[in-house]
Protein backbone atom coordinates (compact mmCIF):
# COMPACT_ATOMS: atom_id res chain seq x y z
CA UNK A 1 0.00 0.00 0.00
CA UNK A 2 1.38 3.53 -0.66
CA UNK A 3 0.36 6.21 1.17
CA UNK A 4 0.33 10.01 -0.23
CA UNK A 5 0.67 12.84 1.66
CA UNK A 6 0.19 16.18 0.29
CA UNK A 7 2.78 18.75 1.40
CA UNK A 8 0.90 21.92 2.41
CA UNK A 9 3.12 25.16 2.26
CA UNK A 10 3.29 26.55 5.92
CA UNK A 11 1.98 30.24 5.83
CA UNK A 12 5.01 32.54 6.40
CA UNK A 13 6.10 33.33 9.87
CA UNK A 14 5.55 36.82 11.13
CA UNK A 15 8.89 38.80 11.83
CA UNK A 16 9.07 39.86 14.97
CA UNK A 17 10.70 43.22 15.94
CA UNK A 18 12.84 42.01 18.62
CA UNK A 19 13.94 45.70 19.46
CA UNK A 20 10.44 46.13 21.33
CA UNK A 21 11.37 43.54 23.81
CA UNK A 22 14.61 45.05 24.75
CA UNK A 23 15.04 46.78 28.04
CA UNK A 24 18.59 47.60 28.24
CA UNK A 25 20.69 47.73 31.48
CA UNK A 26 23.70 50.27 31.39
CA UNK A 27 25.74 51.06 34.06
CA UNK A 28 27.65 54.96 33.07
CA UNK A 29 28.91 57.55 34.87
CA UNK A 30 26.85 59.96 36.01
CA UNK A 31 25.73 63.34 34.42
CA UNK A 32 24.72 66.68 35.60
CA UNK A 33 21.46 65.78 34.08
CA UNK A 34 20.88 62.46 36.47
CA UNK A 35 21.42 65.13 39.49
CA UNK A 36 18.40 65.40 40.74
CA UNK A 37 17.00 61.29 39.75
CA UNK A 38 19.68 60.40 42.30
CA UNK A 39 18.49 62.93 45.09
CA UNK A 40 15.16 61.53 44.64
CA UNK A 41 16.52 58.10 44.25
CA UNK A 42 18.52 58.42 48.00
CA UNK A 43 15.20 59.81 49.40
CA UNK A 44 14.07 56.48 48.56
CA UNK A 45 16.24 54.12 49.55
CA UNK A 46 17.25 55.73 52.90
CA UNK A 47 14.07 57.30 54.23
CA UNK A 48 15.23 59.54 57.67
CA UNK A 49 18.14 60.01 56.48
CA UNK A 50 19.69 63.02 55.29
CA UNK A 51 19.56 62.85 51.50
CA UNK A 52 22.16 64.45 49.03
CA UNK A 53 22.51 68.53 48.21
CA UNK A 54 22.79 69.07 44.78
CA UNK A 55 25.64 71.16 45.28
CA UNK A 56 27.37 68.28 46.72
CA UNK A 57 26.59 66.17 43.70
CA UNK A 58 27.85 68.92 41.63
CA UNK A 59 31.42 68.78 43.53
CA UNK A 60 31.73 65.77 42.44
CA UNK A 61 30.72 65.75 39.02
CA UNK A 62 33.64 68.72 38.66
CA UNK A 63 36.10 66.68 41.06
CA UNK A 64 36.01 63.18 39.78
CA UNK A 65 33.38 62.23 37.17
CA UNK A 66 35.27 59.09 36.25
CA UNK A 67 34.37 58.12 39.56
CA UNK A 68 30.68 58.66 39.93
CA UNK A 69 27.97 55.83 38.45
CA UNK A 70 24.68 55.12 37.81
CA UNK A 71 22.74 51.89 36.48
CA UNK A 72 20.15 52.70 34.09
CA UNK A 73 17.31 50.51 33.21
CA UNK A 74 15.11 51.04 30.44
CA UNK A 75 15.97 54.47 30.83
CA UNK A 76 15.01 55.14 34.19
CA UNK A 77 17.84 55.54 37.02
CA UNK A 78 17.22 52.65 39.28
CA UNK A 79 21.08 52.86 41.09
CA UNK A 80 24.47 55.06 41.86
CA UNK A 81 27.64 55.15 43.84
CA UNK A 82 29.87 57.70 44.32
CA UNK A 83 33.26 57.78 45.55
CA UNK A 84 36.80 59.51 45.74
CA UNK A 85 40.40 58.78 45.89
CA UNK A 86 42.73 59.59 48.95
CA UNK A 87 45.56 58.19 51.20
CA UNK A 88 44.16 56.40 53.26
CA UNK A 89 46.84 56.03 55.81
CA UNK A 90 46.32 59.83 56.35
CA UNK A 91 43.28 59.83 58.16
CA UNK A 92 42.77 58.92 61.54
CA UNK A 93 41.58 55.31 62.55
CA UNK A 94 38.55 56.55 63.63
CA UNK A 95 37.44 58.81 61.06
CA UNK A 96 33.77 59.77 60.04
CA UNK A 97 31.88 59.77 57.06
CA UNK A 98 32.29 63.86 57.20
CA UNK A 99 35.96 63.28 57.70
CA UNK A 100 36.76 61.44 54.54
CA UNK A 101 34.16 62.72 52.12
CA UNK A 102 34.62 66.72 53.36
CA UNK A 103 31.30 66.50 54.40
CA UNK A 104 30.05 65.44 51.26
CA UNK A 105 31.69 67.85 48.55
CA UNK A 106 34.98 65.20 48.04
CA UNK A 107 37.31 68.36 47.47
CA UNK A 108 39.68 66.46 49.74
CA UNK A 109 39.95 64.22 46.43
CA UNK A 110 43.95 63.10 45.65
CA UNK A 111 44.12 62.31 41.68
CA UNK A 112 47.81 60.98 43.31
CA UNK A 113 46.36 58.63 46.43
CA UNK A 114 46.67 54.82 46.63
CA UNK A 115 42.95 54.25 47.50
CA UNK A 116 39.38 54.07 46.23
CA UNK A 117 37.05 55.50 48.87
CA UNK A 118 33.19 54.60 48.21
CA UNK A 119 31.09 56.78 49.68
CA UNK A 120 27.63 55.53 49.09
CA UNK A 121 25.67 52.87 46.92
CA UNK A 122 22.31 52.99 46.62
CA UNK A 123 19.49 50.19 44.44
CA UNK A 124 16.00 51.20 43.78
CA UNK A 125 13.58 48.96 46.38
CA UNK A 126 11.74 47.46 43.24
CA UNK A 127 14.77 46.71 41.51
CA UNK A 128 17.08 45.02 43.88
CA UNK A 129 18.17 41.06 43.69
CA UNK A 130 18.92 42.21 39.84
CA UNK A 131 22.48 42.28 41.04
CA UNK A 132 22.35 46.30 40.41
CA UNK A 133 24.92 47.04 43.62
CA UNK A 134 26.99 43.91 42.25
CA UNK A 135 27.40 45.58 38.51
CA UNK A 136 28.15 49.05 40.45
CA UNK A 137 30.93 47.72 42.51
CA UNK A 138 32.43 45.38 39.33
CA UNK A 139 32.75 49.31 37.17
CA UNK A 140 34.14 50.54 40.57
CA UNK A 141 36.81 47.51 40.60
CA UNK A 142 37.68 48.05 37.07
CA UNK A 143 38.11 52.10 37.38
CA UNK A 144 41.02 50.63 40.07
CA UNK A 145 42.31 48.35 38.00
CA UNK A 146 42.26 50.91 35.40
CA UNK A 147 43.87 53.98 37.63
CA UNK A 148 46.43 51.15 38.94
CA UNK A 149 44.91 51.93 42.24
CA UNK A 150 46.03 49.56 45.91
CA UNK A 151 42.50 49.03 46.74
CA UNK A 152 38.98 50.20 47.42
CA UNK A 153 37.77 51.37 50.87
CA UNK A 154 34.33 51.90 52.46
CA UNK A 155 32.32 52.74 55.06
CA UNK A 156 29.46 50.55 55.40
CA UNK A 157 26.19 50.95 57.12
CA UNK A 158 24.96 47.66 59.26
CA UNK A 159 20.89 48.85 58.90
CA UNK A 160 20.18 45.34 60.86
CA UNK A 161 22.42 45.77 63.87
CA UNK A 162 18.92 48.00 65.96
CA UNK A 163 17.04 44.67 65.45
CA UNK A 164 20.34 43.06 67.92
CA UNK A 165 21.40 46.08 69.59
CA UNK A 166 20.12 44.72 72.71
CA UNK A 167 21.13 41.62 72.48
CA UNK A 168 25.07 42.25 71.45
CA UNK A 169 27.98 44.79 70.60
CA UNK A 170 28.29 45.93 67.26
CA UNK A 171 31.29 43.67 67.02
CA UNK A 172 29.74 40.34 68.12
CA UNK A 173 26.86 41.56 65.03
CA UNK A 174 29.54 41.67 62.89
CA UNK A 175 30.87 38.61 63.81
CA UNK A 176 27.35 36.63 63.38
CA UNK A 177 26.56 38.33 59.58
CA UNK A 178 29.94 36.86 59.01
CA UNK A 179 29.53 33.62 59.84
CA UNK A 180 26.50 33.88 57.88
CA UNK A 181 24.02 33.20 61.20
CA UNK A 182 22.30 36.84 60.88
CA UNK A 183 21.74 38.44 56.81
CA UNK A 184 22.70 42.04 56.94
CA UNK A 185 21.72 43.56 53.38
CA UNK A 186 24.59 45.65 53.49
CA UNK A 187 27.08 44.08 55.27
CA UNK A 188 26.27 40.49 53.61
CA UNK A 189 26.45 41.88 50.72
CA UNK A 190 29.89 43.34 50.80
CA UNK A 191 31.18 40.33 52.16
CA UNK A 192 30.07 38.53 49.08
CA UNK A 193 31.61 41.17 46.69
CA UNK A 194 34.98 39.94 48.26
CA UNK A 195 35.86 42.82 50.84
CA UNK A 196 37.35 41.97 54.09
CA UNK A 197 37.20 43.53 57.15
CA UNK A 198 39.26 45.88 58.99
CA UNK A 199 37.93 47.82 61.76
CA UNK A 200 34.30 49.04 62.94
CA UNK A 201 33.90 52.96 63.52
CA UNK A 202 31.37 54.64 65.69
CA UNK A 203 29.99 58.06 65.13
CA UNK A 204 30.50 57.33 61.34
CA UNK A 205 27.14 58.72 59.99
CA UNK A 206 25.30 60.58 62.82
CA UNK A 207 21.39 60.34 61.16
CA UNK A 208 22.31 56.78 60.71
CA UNK A 209 19.70 55.56 63.34
CA UNK A 210 19.32 51.71 62.09
CA UNK A 211 23.37 51.14 62.39
CA UNK A 212 23.18 53.13 65.84
CA UNK A 213 25.81 55.19 63.88
CA UNK A 214 28.46 52.40 63.60
CA UNK A 215 30.08 51.39 60.45
CA UNK A 216 32.57 48.79 58.86
CA UNK A 217 35.51 49.68 57.66
CA UNK A 218 35.62 46.80 54.57
CA UNK A 219 38.49 46.89 51.85
CA UNK A 220 38.84 45.51 48.57
CA UNK A 221 42.64 44.90 47.66
CA UNK A 222 43.54 44.94 43.79
CA UNK A 223 45.57 41.72 43.09
CA UNK A 224 46.69 43.59 39.70
CA UNK A 225 48.47 46.34 41.46
CA UNK A 226 51.81 47.25 40.69
CA UNK A 227 53.40 49.39 42.60
CA UNK A 228 55.34 52.60 40.38
CA UNK A 229 58.80 53.68 41.87
CA UNK A 230 57.78 57.15 41.27
CA UNK A 231 54.56 57.09 43.61
CA UNK A 232 55.93 57.70 47.65
CA UNK A 233 54.75 59.58 50.03
CA UNK A 234 56.37 62.91 49.36
CA UNK A 235 57.90 65.13 51.73
CA UNK A 236 58.17 68.09 49.77
CA UNK A 237 56.88 68.63 46.24
CA UNK A 238 58.79 71.76 45.62
CA UNK A 239 58.08 74.11 42.45
CA UNK A 240 60.45 77.07 41.22
CA UNK A 241 58.93 79.72 40.15
CA UNK A 242 60.90 82.70 38.60
CA UNK A 243 59.09 86.37 38.65
CA UNK A 244 59.80 89.08 36.14
CA UNK A 245 59.56 92.71 37.24
CA UNK A 246 59.91 93.98 33.89
CA UNK A 247 61.00 97.57 33.18
CA UNK A 248 59.01 99.25 30.41
CA UNK A 249 61.51 101.48 28.09
CA UNK A 250 61.27 102.47 24.81
CA UNK A 251 62.22 100.31 22.02
CA UNK A 252 62.53 100.59 18.06
CA UNK A 253 61.95 96.82 17.15
CA UNK A 254 60.39 93.48 18.08
CA UNK A 255 63.82 92.17 17.92
CA UNK A 256 64.70 94.37 20.49
CA UNK A 257 61.75 92.93 22.62
CA UNK A 258 62.31 89.57 21.74
CA UNK A 259 66.03 90.11 22.75
CA UNK A 260 65.00 91.12 26.51
CA UNK A 261 62.40 88.73 27.30
CA UNK A 262 64.96 85.89 25.80
CA UNK A 263 67.50 87.44 28.50
CA UNK A 264 65.19 86.80 31.38
CA UNK A 265 63.56 83.60 30.57
CA UNK A 266 67.37 82.40 30.43
CA UNK A 267 68.03 83.68 34.08
CA UNK A 268 64.98 81.54 34.58
CA UNK A 269 65.67 78.59 33.09
CA UNK A 270 69.51 78.72 34.79
CA UNK A 271 68.28 79.02 38.02
CA UNK A 272 66.47 76.02 37.46
CA UNK A 273 62.64 77.39 37.50
CA UNK A 274 59.86 75.80 36.48
CA UNK A 275 57.65 78.67 35.82
CA UNK A 276 58.81 82.43 34.43
CA UNK A 277 56.26 84.91 34.84
CA UNK A 278 56.02 87.73 32.76
CA UNK A 279 53.75 91.09 33.64
CA UNK A 280 50.42 92.28 31.96
CA UNK A 281 50.28 94.13 29.10
CA UNK A 282 54.17 94.33 28.73
CA UNK A 283 53.77 93.98 25.01
CA UNK A 284 52.42 97.23 25.27
CA UNK A 285 56.31 98.11 25.32
CA UNK A 286 55.89 97.52 21.12
CA UNK A 287 53.53 100.44 20.85
CA UNK A 288 56.61 102.46 21.63
CA UNK A 289 58.32 102.42 18.00
CA UNK A 290 54.46 102.25 16.09
CA UNK A 291 54.41 106.10 15.92
CA UNK A 292 50.46 106.26 16.41
CA UNK A 293 49.54 108.74 19.57
CA UNK A 294 45.59 107.54 19.68
CA UNK A 295 45.05 104.67 21.97
CA UNK A 296 43.12 102.65 20.33
CA UNK A 297 44.57 102.47 16.87
CA UNK A 298 47.70 101.63 18.56
CA UNK A 299 45.99 98.91 20.34
CA UNK A 300 44.91 97.69 17.09
CA UNK A 301 48.63 98.18 15.60
CA UNK A 302 49.70 96.12 18.42
CA UNK A 303 47.72 93.23 17.89
CA UNK A 304 49.15 92.48 14.45
CA UNK A 305 52.37 91.25 16.03
CA UNK A 306 50.47 88.55 17.82
CA UNK A 307 51.43 85.39 15.74
CA UNK A 308 55.10 86.64 16.14
CA UNK A 309 54.95 87.15 19.95
CA UNK A 310 53.12 83.42 20.51
CA UNK A 311 56.12 81.90 18.22
CA UNK A 312 58.49 83.82 20.59
CA UNK A 313 56.90 82.19 23.69
CA UNK A 314 56.44 78.77 21.98
CA UNK A 315 60.53 79.04 20.73
CA UNK A 316 61.49 80.44 24.19
CA UNK A 317 59.65 77.62 26.54
CA UNK A 318 60.65 74.81 24.59
CA UNK A 319 64.49 75.69 24.29
CA UNK A 320 64.80 77.09 27.80
CA UNK A 321 62.52 73.71 28.85
CA UNK A 322 60.42 76.01 31.17
CA UNK A 323 56.91 77.07 31.68
CA UNK A 324 56.09 80.14 30.74
CA UNK A 325 53.24 82.78 31.95
CA UNK A 326 53.82 85.32 28.78
CA UNK A 327 52.19 88.02 30.98
CA UNK A 328 49.07 89.71 28.72
CA UNK A 329 48.93 90.57 25.44
CA UNK A 330 46.11 92.58 23.26
CA UNK A 331 44.55 90.04 20.88
CA UNK A 332 41.66 90.95 17.86
CA UNK A 333 39.64 87.57 17.34
CA UNK A 334 37.41 86.87 14.48
CA UNK A 335 34.61 89.16 16.23
CA UNK A 336 36.88 91.92 15.28
CA UNK A 337 36.52 92.49 19.05
CA UNK A 338 40.16 92.94 21.23
CA UNK A 339 40.95 91.24 24.50
CA UNK A 340 43.36 90.94 27.12
CA UNK A 341 44.58 87.14 27.05
CA UNK A 342 47.27 85.65 28.87
CA UNK A 343 48.73 82.74 27.60
CA UNK A 344 50.78 79.47 29.10
CA UNK A 345 53.30 78.64 26.67
CA UNK A 346 54.30 75.21 28.76
CA UNK A 347 57.84 73.60 28.04
CA UNK A 348 56.27 70.93 25.84
CA UNK A 349 55.59 72.88 22.87
CA UNK A 350 51.64 72.97 24.28
CA UNK A 351 49.41 76.71 24.70
CA UNK A 352 46.94 77.30 26.74
CA UNK A 353 45.12 81.37 27.12
CA UNK A 354 42.73 82.69 29.77
CA UNK A 355 40.96 86.10 28.49
CA UNK A 356 40.71 88.49 31.48
CA UNK A 357 37.26 88.80 32.98
CA UNK A 358 36.93 91.99 34.27
CA UNK A 359 38.04 94.94 32.31
CA UNK A 360 38.81 98.40 34.41
CA UNK A 361 37.18 101.78 33.56
CA UNK A 362 40.53 102.30 32.08
CA UNK A 363 40.84 99.43 29.70
CA UNK A 364 37.04 100.31 28.39
CA UNK A 365 38.05 104.31 27.86
CA UNK A 366 41.18 104.12 26.08
CA UNK A 367 41.20 100.75 24.17
CA UNK A 368 37.72 99.72 23.79
CA UNK A 369 38.59 95.86 25.37
CA UNK A 370 36.03 93.35 25.42
CA UNK A 371 35.69 90.45 28.34
CA UNK A 372 36.33 87.11 28.30
CA UNK A 373 33.79 84.73 30.12
CA UNK A 374 35.63 81.33 31.42
CA UNK A 375 37.19 80.73 34.58
CA UNK A 376 39.95 78.05 33.17
CA UNK A 377 42.49 75.91 35.21
CA UNK A 378 45.16 74.39 33.22
CA UNK A 379 47.51 70.89 34.04
CA UNK A 380 51.24 71.23 34.23
CA UNK A 381 53.88 69.09 34.66
CA UNK A 382 53.99 70.66 37.87
CA UNK A 383 49.90 70.25 38.75
CA UNK A 384 47.15 72.23 38.35
CA UNK A 385 47.14 76.54 38.29
CA UNK A 386 45.00 78.94 37.43
CA UNK A 387 45.93 82.87 35.64
CA UNK A 388 43.79 85.69 36.66
CA UNK A 389 45.02 89.24 35.03
CA UNK A 390 45.20 92.03 37.08
CA UNK A 391 42.12 93.07 38.17
CA UNK A 392 40.52 89.86 38.40
CA UNK A 393 42.35 88.98 41.29
CA UNK A 394 40.29 91.61 43.09
CA UNK A 395 37.36 89.30 42.48
CA UNK A 396 37.44 86.65 45.51
CA UNK A 397 34.63 84.32 43.44
CA UNK A 398 37.00 83.62 40.59
CA UNK A 399 39.89 82.19 42.72
CA UNK A 400 37.47 80.11 44.94
CA UNK A 401 35.94 78.90 41.84
CA UNK A 402 39.54 78.04 40.12
CA UNK A 403 40.66 76.39 43.77
CA UNK A 404 38.06 74.05 43.11
CA UNK A 405 38.52 73.40 40.17
CA UNK A 406 41.90 72.10 41.58
CA UNK A 407 44.38 74.93 40.92
CA UNK A 408 47.77 75.01 43.39
CA UNK A 409 49.29 78.12 42.17
CA UNK A 410 47.07 81.47 40.85
CA UNK A 411 49.36 83.52 38.61
CA UNK A 412 48.44 87.29 38.71
CA UNK A 413 50.48 88.91 35.94
CA UNK A 414 49.30 93.07 36.77
CA UNK A 415 50.07 96.20 35.27
CA UNK A 416 49.54 99.38 37.62
CA UNK A 417 50.06 103.36 37.40
CA UNK A 418 50.06 104.00 40.86
CA UNK A 419 50.47 102.37 44.49
CA UNK A 420 46.97 102.86 45.57
CA UNK A 421 46.70 100.09 42.44
CA UNK A 422 49.28 98.24 42.94
CA UNK A 423 48.03 97.58 46.92
CA UNK A 424 44.43 96.33 45.58
CA UNK A 425 45.98 93.75 43.52
CA UNK A 426 48.66 93.05 46.67
CA UNK A 427 46.44 92.72 49.30
CA UNK A 428 43.68 91.02 47.29
CA UNK A 429 46.25 88.30 45.76
CA UNK A 430 47.34 87.84 50.02
CA UNK A 431 43.73 87.35 50.52
CA UNK A 432 43.21 84.78 48.15
CA UNK A 433 46.06 82.29 49.27
CA UNK A 434 44.76 83.02 52.89
CA UNK A 435 41.15 81.84 51.94
CA UNK A 436 42.03 78.96 49.75
CA UNK A 437 45.15 77.75 50.85
CA UNK A 438 46.92 78.18 47.57
CA UNK A 439 49.95 79.78 46.47
CA UNK A 440 49.31 83.23 44.30
CA UNK A 441 52.40 85.08 42.21
CA UNK A 442 52.02 88.76 40.96
CA UNK A 443 54.09 90.21 38.61
CA UNK A 444 54.20 93.73 37.38
CA UNK A 445 55.45 95.99 35.34
CA UNK A 446 58.05 99.44 36.17
CA UNK A 447 59.32 101.84 34.43
CA UNK A 448 58.23 104.72 31.74
CA UNK A 449 56.84 104.90 28.32
CA UNK A 450 56.50 108.89 27.80
CA UNK A 451 55.62 109.23 24.21
CA UNK A 452 52.56 105.71 24.88
CA UNK A 453 49.67 107.29 25.52
CA UNK A 454 47.94 105.84 28.55
CA UNK A 455 51.40 103.67 29.27
CA UNK A 456 53.01 106.17 30.63
CA UNK A 457 53.84 105.43 34.09
CA UNK A 458 54.58 102.22 35.94
CA UNK A 459 54.40 101.39 39.50
CA UNK A 460 54.99 97.73 40.62
CA UNK A 461 56.44 95.16 43.88
CA UNK A 462 56.19 91.77 42.73
CA UNK A 463 55.80 88.73 45.01
CA UNK A 464 55.04 85.08 45.75
CA UNK A 465 52.47 84.70 48.47
CA UNK A 466 51.63 81.48 50.42
CA UNK A 467 48.83 81.05 52.94
CA UNK A 468 49.37 81.94 56.74
CA UNK A 469 50.17 78.91 58.90
CA UNK A 470 53.21 77.69 60.76
CA UNK A 471 55.03 75.95 57.60
CA UNK A 472 54.99 78.03 55.39
CA UNK A 473 56.85 81.35 55.08
CA UNK A 474 56.95 84.28 57.58
CA UNK A 475 53.88 86.85 56.96
CA UNK A 476 52.88 84.66 54.35
CA UNK A 477 55.72 86.35 52.22
CA UNK A 478 57.35 83.68 50.37
CA UNK A 479 59.97 86.60 48.48
CA UNK A 480 59.04 90.20 47.12
CA UNK A 481 61.23 92.48 44.67
CA UNK A 482 62.39 95.93 45.45
CA UNK A 483 59.45 98.40 44.41
CA UNK A 484 59.96 100.04 40.94
CA UNK A 485 63.25 98.19 40.07
CA UNK A 486 63.77 96.45 36.92
CA UNK A 487 64.69 92.72 38.70
CA UNK A 488 63.73 88.81 39.03
CA UNK A 489 62.72 87.16 42.25
CA UNK A 490 63.09 83.15 42.42
CA UNK A 491 61.50 81.38 45.40
CA UNK A 492 60.24 77.62 45.77
CA UNK A 493 56.21 76.89 46.77
CA UNK A 494 55.93 73.54 48.12
CA UNK A 495 52.81 71.61 47.10
CA UNK A 496 53.05 68.82 49.48
CA UNK A 497 52.93 71.44 52.66
CA UNK A 498 50.29 72.63 51.27
CA UNK A 499 47.87 69.38 50.61
CA UNK A 500 49.06 68.53 54.47
CA UNK A 501 47.88 71.85 55.79
CA UNK A 502 44.42 71.54 54.14
CA UNK A 503 44.21 69.13 55.54
CA UNK A 504 45.54 69.72 59.20
CA UNK A 505 46.60 72.81 58.99
CA UNK A 506 46.18 75.77 61.95
CA UNK A 507 43.04 76.49 60.25
CA UNK A 508 40.90 74.85 57.22
CA UNK A 509 39.64 77.11 55.07
CA UNK A 510 38.35 74.70 52.48
CA UNK A 511 37.19 71.94 54.71
CA UNK A 512 35.39 74.34 57.10
CA UNK A 513 33.31 75.91 54.43
CA UNK A 514 29.45 76.30 55.43
CA UNK A 515 27.88 74.91 52.37
CA UNK A 516 24.74 74.58 53.85
CA UNK A 517 24.52 78.19 54.35
CA UNK A 518 26.36 79.55 51.63
CA UNK A 519 27.31 78.79 48.13
CA UNK A 520 29.36 79.94 44.90
CA UNK A 521 28.00 78.44 41.84
CA UNK A 522 29.85 79.19 38.49
CA UNK A 523 27.40 79.41 35.76
CA UNK A 524 29.44 77.97 32.89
Amino acid sequence: MIIIISKRSAPPLTKLDLKKFEKKMIIRNTRHSDIDHIIALQELCFPGMIPWKKDQLESHLDIFPEGQFVAEYDGEIIGSCSSLIINFDEYDDRHSWDDVTDKGYITNHNPEGYNLYGIEVMVHPDYRRMKIGHRLYEERKELVRSLNLKSIIIGGRIPNYHKYAKEMNPREYVNEVSLHKIYDPVLSFQLLNGFTLMRINPNYLPDDVQSNKYATLMEWNNVDYRPMTKRFYKTSYPVRICVVQYLMRQIKSFDEFAHQVEYFTDVASDSGSDFAVFPELFTTQLMSFLDERSPSLAVRKLTEYTEQYIELFTDLAVRYNINIIGGSHFVKEDDDEIYNIAYLFRRDGTIEKQYKLHITPNERKWWGISRGDEVKVFDTDCGKIAIQICYDIEFPELARIATDKGAKIIFTPFCTEDRQGYLRVRYCAQARAVENQIYTVISGTVGNLPQTENMDIQYAQSAIFAPSDFEFARDGIVGETNPNIEMVLIGDVDLEILRRQRQDGTVRQLKDRRHDIYSIKYKK
